[in-house]
């Protein structure tokens, strides 16, 4: 009995071996997916530039934000936005949430560098400042003659 479910065991192996080199791929996907990927390149293309700092076309690529608050109430976390954007009205602010504390983190920093000047310039409005790697909005490219 053991020769004998032996024997299949080598002899399925040895089937599944052979079907594995031979045989076709037939790859069935949506035509949605080009249409998308041909719709993200374009996207791509527009980033704003130097010669075109007007595109529209929204970039997110990994940067550095302060983070100015952090607790658990709502009202608090909005009023220090607020108070934020009245003092800094150019930079963006941007409150989340991971149970159980709201977050505001404020600014678009491509470096580490710039983020940590703007630090030292909140550390007399704000008692507790941490930078943070994330996500961000890709800043405004001021132009060259300025």
């Amino acid at each position: 009995m053991i020769r004998f479910s032996l024997f299949f065991i080598v002899l399925f192996s040895f089937q599944s071996a052979l079907a594995q080199s031979k045989g076709e791929l037939i790859i069935v996907k949506d035509p949605l997916i080009d249409s998308l990927i041909a719709r993200r390149l374009e996207l791509n293309k527009k980033k704003p530039t130097a010669a075109n700092p007007g595109s529209t076309a929204i970039v997110t690529d990994m940067g550095y934000r302060v983070q100015v608050f952090y607790g658990s109430d709502r009202r608090e976390a909005f009023s220090e936005q607020t108070r934020f954007k009245n003092n800094y009205p150019k930079l963006g602010a941007y409150i989340t949430y991971k149970e159980p504390n709201y977050y505001l983190r404020v600014g678009d920093f491509r470096t580490r560098m710039e983020a940590q000047r703007f630090l030292n310039e909140l550390k007399a409005s704000y008692p507790t400042l941490f930078i943070f790697r994330e996500k961000i909005n890709a800043p405004e490219l001021e132009e060259a003659n300025k």
